[in-house]
């Protein structure tokens, strides 16, 4: 017996052994699973539990390149419920369809759902804060609104066919807001709502809330005025002219920042839906491809004058209203010929034949070299969605009269970024530099920089001494040639007209032409290019010149403020009269006079008198300033 017992104590000295590492075991465990994976199991737990309630994070922000706003967010609701948490699903439809005034019996149908938490879309998605607030005021069991936004736009249409517009998940479908969607989309928040299997709410559970992301800020180089500005004058073109089609571009020479970008017709992005897919998938200014016509001159003239093979000034020409070549008779505008003129008359003129020539002595091989240094048959790398690249003659197929028609614009089909691009590079020095549309890509909350873009110069294609002669060349065209429409005083803008027919199915159509004018300012140092195109104007005259070019002038004369151009006269030429032109001249200095010295001076201007005295203080229009001769000079007197 002793010795069994001896035995039994052991085997319970084990036993108790066995219990208390068991237990240590449980302790650890308990330990580990409490303390350690609280915050692990908690989650998990509450990823079983959880419903969210999303609360969308505002999608980024496009503003101009002075920050100014020109997209943003608006607050739009959306509606979820829980038809667990209501007893009476009936009643909750009914008051809900009778603030949003949708079908109360559809609204029903989808509110009494056997899941757990139902989206009331499309009937209740994005309303109104106002009818939020009202519904929110019902205190409807387990309804719940969640924050979500749609797009707004300040300035309504503007600049709509470029930046485009989202769809109903606020995911971008065209222009900008397409093409830097990665960007401008957020990472929506939520509330998260802790229930059982069945969707009632869990007691010893706190609701909790999930941080979002908001979407990244694009800072385009778009100068918010210049583009009101640009717009409005297209707007009044479409309009007076009962225009197809109409596009403009704005561009900082010296280093390829676009200050505007314009087409119409327009429409508005957040009723999309109701034009034409044509409208908003078209951004005109790089979607569109035609023959430039004579703006395309300018291309052949850099060619020319960097060759050294003409002078503008005493070189001559005999126009006489066409060129035979290779047995084709290539027409001047001017049937009857513009006679013996210099090749700076042939520039201002705009004389075809002449051109012929100036291309004839460059070389076909190396005018067709010029045209692509300057960036014609490429896309310009501007980034911009849509872009077309134009259409060149290959060198096998560039044969005599193609090599004559390109010389004047003809035969090829070019971009207007190009034309922009390229004139920019002829003007500013010879410098071509690559158009961008977008500054910067920042976090909105941070500021931190994501994405960036630069000027950034391709190559050099002129000579500074071939640019200032084009520059002189097309200040002449606007002073005394074909753009004198164009012409401002003091602001010294040069420019050259366009106007091509339109091509169908291989053959031009009468009566149907794009006429055009690309302007720049101040031709002694260009701040600014701005290039204009309507698309079958109908008018008595259809031409660059009586269309267009006025266009372009009153353009650079209203953003002329607002992009640094100041005036001045110095070196300007003076715009040559032509008959049927208001007689002009230049207004006089009369601060300082007295009143009856002024009467004496019999001016043919009418005199207007403001104020009490007999000196001259003030006067409208200003010394220097160009008025007609049946026009009126303000004077403000005070007393000596």
């Amino acid at each position: 017996m002793k010795w069994i017992s001896t035995i039994s104590k052991k085997r319970l000295k084990l036993i108790v052994y066995g219990f208390i590492l068991f237990g240590i075991a449980v302790v650890i465990r308990l330990f580990y699973v409490q303390v350690i994976q609280h915050d692990k199991l908690t989650e998990l737990a509450k990823i079983n539990w959880d419903r969210e309630i999303p609360f969308a994070s505002e999608r980024g922000e496009i503003l101009d390149r002075n920050g100014e706003v020109l997209v943003t967010n608006k607050l739009a609701p959306t509606l979820y419920f829980m038809p667990a948490q209501n007893d009476n699903i009936e009643q909750a439809a009914k008051q809900i369809a009778s603030v949003l005034k949708i079908d109360e019996q559809k609204l029903f149908e989808k509110m009494n759902s056997t899941a757990y938490l139902v989206k009331l879309a499309p009937e209740a998605k994005n309303i109104t804060y106002e009818q939020a607030v009202q519904i929110q005021g019902l205190k409807i069991d387990g309804l719940y609104s969640g924050v979500d936004y749609v797009r707004h736009y300040p300035y309504g249409d503007l600049l709509s066919r470029f930046i485009g517009f989202t769809g109903y998940d606020t995911q971008g479908l065209a222009g900008i807001e397409y093409q830097y969607n990665e960007f401008l989309t957020s990472r929506a928040a939520a509330i998260r709502l802790f229930t059982d299997a069945k969707g009632n709410s869990l007691p010893h559970v706190d609701d909790e809330w999930r941080e979002g992301d908001q979407g990244a800020t694009v800072e385009l180089t778009i100068d918010l005025e210049v583009q009101q500005v640009v717009e409005r004058e297209l707007s009044q073109a479409m309009e007076k002219y009962d225009a197809d089609q109409a596009l403009a571009i704005a561009m900082n020479v010296n280093t390829g920042e676009i200050l505007a970008l314009s087409s119409y017709p327009t429409y508005d992005p957040s009723n999309f839906e109701e034009v034409d897919s044509s409208i908003y998938n078209r951004n005109l200014p790089v979607w569109m491809t035609y023959e430039p016509g004579s703006t395309f001159k300018i291309i052949t003239l850099s060619a020319a004058l960097e060759e050294g093979v003409v002078d503008l000034e005493n070189d001559r020409f005999y126009d006489q209203g066409y060129t035979l070549v290779e047995g084709a008779r290539l027409r001047c505008w001017k049937r009857s010929g513009h006679g013996s003129e210099t090749f700076l008359q042939v520039v201002e003129n705009s004389c075809n034949p002449g051109f012929i020539e100036l291309g004839q002595r460059v070389g076909s091989t190396k005018l067709l070299q010029y045209i692509k240094d300057f960036g014609f048959g490429e896309t310009t790398g501007s980034n911009i969605a849509g872009e077309a690249s134009g259409i060149l003659f290959s060198e096998e197929a560039f044969g005599p009269v193609e090599h004559a028609t390109t010389s004047f614009g003809q035969g090829i089909s070019v971009t207007p970024i190009q034309q922009v691009q390229a004139v920019a590079a002829a003007v500013n020095g010879g410098k071509l530099f690559t158009p961008y549309v977008v500054s910067k890509v920042y976090d909105s909350e941070t500021g931190k920089t994501i994405a960036e873009n630069k000027p950034q110069l391709k190559r050099t294609v002129i000579s500074e001494e071939t640019s200032k002669e084009v520059r002189h060349a097309l200040e002449s065209v606007v002073a005394n040639g074909s753009g004198r429409q164009a012409y401002r005083d003091g602001l010294r803008i040069g420019g050259k007209t366009g106007t091509a027919q339109k091509v169908e199915n291989g053959r031009y159509k009468q009566g149907d032409y794009i006429v055009s004018f690309i302007g720049f300012a101040p031709a002694n140092d260009p701040e600014v290019v701005v290039y204009v195109a309507i698309d079958h104007p109908k008018s008595s005259v259809v031409f660059g010149s009586t269309i267009a070019a006025p266009i372009v002038g009153q353009i650079i004369e209203d953003i002329a403020p607002k992009v640094g151009i100041e005036v001045n006269r110095e070196g300007q030429l003076e715009k040559q009269y032509r008959w049927g032109d208001p007689i002009t001249d230049r207004v006089p200095n009369l601060i300082g006079y007295e009143k009856a010295e002024v009467m004496k001076l019999q001016y043919p201007y009418k005199i207007e008198w403001h104020g009490e005295g007999d000196v001259v203080t003030a006067q409208l229009p200003e010394p220097d300033n160009i008025i007609q001769q049946d026009g009126t000079i303000h004077l403000y007197l005070d007393k000596d």
